[in-house]
């Protein structure tokens, strides 16, 4: 596998796929923009150095990398970036909840420390990983904008090397 392929072995079902961690990671984006406890905030507790400009960026990624990875383009670099992210993220807010000094406030009700907090609140950072992990080592699948591209480049090597074309003209 290449990450910058657009070669993919994923069936047309991976558009669900895409759709579902695309469109978590485009509204976390927006919720950065509109809450500062989610966005400026949220950096700041965390200790992440220009908390507004590191929220800022992860936002604008999340928003721009989420509507890339629905439409599938370039769909295993997006994937592998989000998937960094998302080990980030866990590393950064969930570990420090399993050890009980999370800068962040507790989760709403039990538990609220230890492993079962971890697994708990860890679940949807989990799922989206996992995702991005497939997209990255699949690709996007038949419904995507890599498809396309990857067909016209495909259909130009044909015309140029003499062959038939996807129209049936014969290059001279």
């Amino acid at each position: 596998m290449q990450l910058l392929s657009p070669e993919s072995s994923a069936p047309r079902a991976t558009i669900v796929i895409r759709v579902m961690a695309g469109g978590v990671f485009v509204s976390e984006g927006i919720i950065k923009f509109l809450f500062a406890n989610q966005g400026v905030g949220r950096f700041d507790k965390l200790g992440f150095p220009a908390p507004s400009a590191t929220a800022t960026a992860i936002a604008v990624f999340e928003i721009v990398g989420g509507l890339a990875l629905i439409g599938g383009f370039y769909t295993r670099v997006v994937a592998a970036l989000f998937a960094l992210e998302m080990v980030v993220a866990m590393l950064t807010t969930k570990l420090t909840l399993y050890l009980g000094t999370s800068p962040l406030a507790p989760p709403a009700s039990e538990p609220k420390t230890g492993v079962w907090a971890l697994l708990h609140e860890t679940r949807v950072d989990y799922a989206q990983l996992m995702c991005c992990v497939f997209l990255a080592l699949v690709g996007a699948g038949a419904l995507s904008l890599d498809a396309r591209w990857r067909a016209r480049r495909n259909d130009g090597r044909r015309v140029r090397g003499g062959a038939a074309s996807s129209e049936g003209v014969v290059a001279a």
